[in-house]
C-alpha cells in the first residue's frame, strides 16, 4: 500500500511541473491548433500550463475522469486501448485528451511517456472558464476527438 502511495505521489509531482507562462507562438505551432483565430490563439496561451513528464511516466489511463487536454511539444508517447492494445505512437504536435475533455468525460485510452515530454496543459476547469471565447477551439477538438472515435 505504501509503494502504492509514493509511486502516486511521484507521478502527480512529476506530472503537473509548471515551468513558465506559455507564449501564443507555442500554442500556434500545434498543428491542431494553428488555424485559430489570433484572439482565440492569445485566450488559450494564457489559459495553458507547460508541464515536464518523465519518461515511463502514466500521464492519462484509460476510464479515469479527463481533467485536462494535453498538446506535445517535446517528446513521445504510447497509447495503450483496453486489454493493453497499442495504438498510434504520439510525438510533437499531436494532442491527447480531448475525448474525454469534449465528449464523453472518461479517458478512451492510456497515454505513457516512452520519453522526457515537454506538454502544454488546458485544465477542464480553464476551459470551461475560457469556452464562450474559444468556439474554434471547440470545434477542433470535438472534430479531433470524432476523427480518433471513428477510428
Amino acid at each position: 500500500m505504501r509503494a502504492a502511495h509514493t509511486k502516486r505521489a511521484r507521478r502527480s509531482r512529476t506530472l503537473w511541473q509548471h515551468l513558465g507562462v506559455v507564449d501564443t507562438s507555442r500554442v500556434a505551432a500545434i498543428p491542431v491548433l494553428a488555424d485559430l483565430p489570433a484572439a482565440e490563439l492569445d485566450e488559450l496561451a494564457a489559459a495553458m500550463r507547460e508541464v515536464t513528464i518523465e519518461a515511463g511516466t502514466r500521464v492519462v489511463s484509460l476510464d479515469d475522469w479527463g481533467t485536462a487536454v494535453y498538446f506535445i511539444e517535446q517528446g513521445e508517447a504510447e497509447v495503450l486501448f483496453e486489454g493493453g492494445e497499442a495504438g498510434q505512437a504520439l510525438g510533437p504536435g499531436d494532442a491527447f485528451g480531448e475525448i474525454s475533455l469534449v465528449l464523453t468525460g472518461q479517458r478512451t485510452a492510456t497515454v505513457v511517456a516512452r520519453t522526457p515530454m515537454r506538454l502544454l496543459s488546458l485544465a477542464g476547469q480553464d476551459f470551461e472558464r475560457i469556452r464562450p471565447r474559444v468556439p474554434e477551439l471547440e470545434r477542433s477538438l470535438r472534430r479531433l476527438g470524432l476523427e480518433r472515435v471513428a477510428r
